[in-house]
């Protein structure tokens, strides 16, 4: 239930992926009618022959909580601070406990004309350091590279606008830092729609060119949440609590008119 209200909670979100619960059962036991002959001798000893009559479970506990990193639904925003992954990778964020990896592209300018997160954490290019760009003054294509015009580069307080700019003398300023893991499924959400790598998901590693994911820049990618698909689970898991709690209050009233009717007898 939290897994799925967490869904639906976030289905809004851009870049968000999200969590399915896996569950796992313990060993069921045989259960057998006690009440006849169910031993027979062999010359080596001998063996449980009692009928069966039926299945006890043991109960289950929850597993493993994981990410499904499927790819959402691309939104057109015409925005040139918005950048989407179209393939498996992540945006490499620089924050205050280290760097981090993100599938939400939303970014904006920052007080030091950087490509930022919302949460103002500069985005990483493969060069190591964040990229500093100035609005209607860069451009992305589908590697991410990220090219400017030199005319306006030097200059920080230097507005531009979109119909002075001729992209006339254009220079690769850096690349998008893209990353990805050996195990995904393993890494560590950290909120503000960053993850953290794991030991078990294994470190960062920038994803070579002949698998790189094209980047949409103007684009956006939608949560790849179902609502539908998340209220019906939410519908079903409600009926099995139900239905589970009803089952033991019915056990507990049965026990208690049984001890009763030991106690009287």
């Amino acid at each position: 239930m939290d897994a799925v209200a967490n869904n639906l909670a976030n289905a809004d979100l851009t870049g968000y992926k999200r969590d399915t619960v896996v569950f796992k059962a313990f060993p069921e036991l045989l259960i057998r009618r006690m009440d006849d002959d169910g031993v027979r001798k062999i010359p080596m000893g001998s063996v449980d022959v009692a009928p069966v009559v039926g299945r006890l479970g043991t109960g289950v506990e929850t597993n493993e909580v994981y990410t499904v990193f499927t790819q959402g639904a691309f939104k057109e925003t015409a925005n040139d601070f918005d950048m989407a992954l179209e393939g498996k990778g992540f945006f490499a964020v620089q924050t205050p406990q280290g760097e981090r990896y993100t599938r939400n592209g939303t970014f904006t300018l920052g007080p030091e004309s950087l490509l930022v997160t919302k949460e103002g954490f500069p985005v990483l290019g493969e060069s190591g350091g964040p990229i500093k760009v100035k609005a209607n003054n860069f451009v992305v294509d589908q590697d991410g590279r990220v090219f400017i015009n030199r005319r306006f580069q030097g200059d920080d307080h230097r507005l531009v606008s979109k119909t002075e700019n001729e992209w006339d003398d254009t220079i690769q300023l850096d690349r998008l830092k893209v990353v990805d893991f050996r195990r995904d499924r393993f890494l560590q959400k950290q909120g503000s729609s960053l993850w953290k790598d794991t030991d078990e998901s294994g470190a960062a590693e920038v994803v070579s060119p002949d698998r790189r994911p094209k980047v949409r820049q103007g684009f956006i990618e939608a949560a790849n949440v179902n609502p539908v698909t998340e209220m019906v689970l939410m519908i079903e898991v409600n009926r099995a609590y139900e239905a589970n709690q009803k089952s033991i209050q019915t056990h507990d009233s049965l026990l208690g008119k049984l001890l009763n009717e030991a106690i009287r007898v």
